[in-house]
């Protein structure tokens, strides 16, 4: 049974674990000291991406899953970032995860910056465009072979360019 002191020892805990700034919400590009070859307004983003894209690659925010036409492409190519057009991810490292967003194993060499993300009660892995700064998603380490890796991917962050055959 739940008594008043345990519930007041609980709320003063967790009011001092948000202070402490364990819960916090993802940096944004602009704020996190990283500087990106690519650079614009946020009035150019918006109008360069729309809103959809613009809410995933410049806020963080996340697509329903199964939602991406992306989670079910399964021609040879290249995906690439939507917002500055940079390859990012071979076919031949996607695999389908389950979990409703397009998964791969490992990203193209050189392709995507990562950083902490401490939001939602839980320290994660977020990645980005490394030459734009735009967000893709996030690292598990529930992955398959060889690296062990799922990188969980927005289909709004990216374009697929199939290879000619």
């Amino acid at each position: 049974m739940t008594s008043r002191r345990n519930f007041l020892t609980l709320g003063v805990a967790l009011a001092a674990w948000v202070a402490s700034g364990k819960f916090a919400p993802p940096a944004q590009a602009s704020e996190s000291g990283e500087t990106f070859e690519i650079t614009r307004t946020d009035e150019e983003w918006r109008t360069a991406l729309g809103e959809a894209q613009y809410r995933i690659l410049r806020q963080e925010d996340t697509e329903r899953p199964f939602s991406s036409a992306l989670n079910d492409e399964k021609r040879k190519g290249i995906f690439h970032c939507a917002g500055c057009d940079l390859p990012v991810y071979s076919s031949e490292a996607k695999y389908d995860s389950g979990t409703g967003w397009p998964s791969f194993w490992q990203s193209l060499p050189g392709a995507i910056g990562m950083r902490d993300d401490n939001s939602l009660f839980m320290t994660r892995t977020e990645c980005h465009c490394r030459r734009c700064g735009g967000h893709f998603g996030h690292i598990f380490d529930d992955g398959p072979p060889p690296t062990g890796k799922r990188h969980c991917i927005n289909g709004l962050a990216l374009t697929f360019a199939p290879a000619d055959v």
